[in-house]
């Protein structure tokens, strides 16, 4: 006899994580391999009308873009649902990725959407069907730079893939000065940090790289880094602290670690004024997303090479990837329960006031019904 406890919680006021991005933080990056199990800086967040399921264990890893936001949704669900523990490891993307593809995890985090071969894969481990991509929440992907003097700084797609593809060696390069021209400009190095691990991030920037910037990048998009020169670090925090204490460094990584006097990067896109990096202007650039995945499969192409006024280009989404059918018995009603959780209003209404875009609402409601059909 199938037991199922279903706890219909009222709206209810909880302590919830602060999204911070000074604590080890975003993109399928994995220096942040602790789990996520919903501890840390209180603030006020709203949880209500949880259908909990029956409880029991969810195991989960991937994207640590959104490990601040799975902080605050953990924290919030598990008070109105205190029989499910969730586990959720923020190694990376593509060790989400996989580790759902062997059967390890309820379901994956993924800063990009499944490719063809890896839905083919997920067979093996969805009976009878195949993985999806559930998109869940969006962002900025801030360039981050570290230049003394220099509190402002403009750049294009063609200056920043010559600076990440070592054409461009110093913060006095002409390019640069072109799109600065009242700026103080320093001859100082610049030290070009990425990802050394395979990232989502990376995916999203180069892609940005390569559709905004053809000429200048000629490398194919990817999770992992494959231009020369450079330095690596770390995950986005790896990357984001390399750009704190070494002058003349600039890397890339999620709006949320760009802090403790962190300045970014606003890209002159073709529009009329450069666009700053901020959740607003990101939420332009995602609105103007398409749902290219089969089915009920919700993969999004995104306009990388957006010059609409406002819109910040350089974005990603996070996905939630899950089986369609054949999710193992003990553990379905748990994940479309804590899904359910965070693709409603109130888990998306949280995510904007601390560096997440909310997913547009014709989307959000498409992600509720397709998990709400989750077998």
């Amino acid at each position: 006899m199938k037991l199922q406890r279903k706890n219909r919680a009222r709206a209810l006021t909880l302590g919830a994580l602060a999204l911070s991005g000074a604590l080890a933080l975003t993109a399928c990056g994995s220096d942040e391999t602790g789990d996520t199990t919903g501890g840390g800086n209180e603030a006020s967040a709203t949880a209500a009308d949880v259908e909990c399921g029956k409880g029991g264990q969810l195991l989960a890893s991937g994207s640590s873009a959104q490990k601040n936001a799975m902080d605050v949704w953990i924290k919030n669900y598990r008070a109105a649902c205190p029989d499910t523990q969730i586990n959720y490891k923020p190694d990376g993307s593509g060790a989400g990725v996989t580790a759902f593809l062997q059967g390890q995890t309820a379901f994956a985090g993924s800063d990009s959407a499944l490719k063809p071969e890896e839905i083919e894969k997920s067979a093996e481990v969805c009976k009878d069907s195949q993985a999806i991509d559930l998109p869940m929440l969006g962002g900025p992907i801030a360039i981050g730079y570290n230049v003394p003097g220099v509190d402002k700084l403009n750049l294009d797609a063609a200056t920043l893939a010559d600076i990440f593809n070592d054409k461009i060696s110093t913060w006095d390069d002409e390019a640069i000065k072109k799109l600065n021209p009242d700026a103080e400009l320093p001859d100082t190095k610049i030290q070009a940090f990425h990802r050394s691990d395979e990232s989502g991030t990376t995916d999203n920037f180069t892609k940005y790289l390569k559709a905004a910037a053809p000429k200048s990048w000629p490398y194919e998009p990817g999770k992992a880094w494959e231009a020369k020169g450079g330095q690596s670090a770390q995950g986005s925090s790896g990357v984001a602290q390399q750009v704190k204490q070494t002058a003349g460094a600039i890397s890339y990584f999620e709006l949320s670690y760009a802090t403790d006097g962190i300045k970014t990067v606003d890209l002159d896109t073709g529009a009329g004024t450069p666009v700053e990096a901020t959740v607003d202007n990101a939420s332009k650039a995602i609105s103007e997303a398409k749902i290219v995945g089969q089915g009920n499969d919700l993969a999004l192409e995104l306009a990388y090479d957006t010059k609409a006024e406002g819109a910040y280009p350089i974005t990603l989404v996070t996905y939630e990837i899950a089986c369609e059918k054949g999710n193992k018995a003990e553990t379905l009603d748990a994940t479309k329960s804590f899904l359910g959780y965070i693709a409603s209003e109130d888990g998306q209404g949280l995510l904007e006031k601390d560096g997440y875009a909310p997913l547009p609402a014709e989307i959000a409601e498409k992600v509720r019904t397709t998990i709400a059909d989750l077998g």
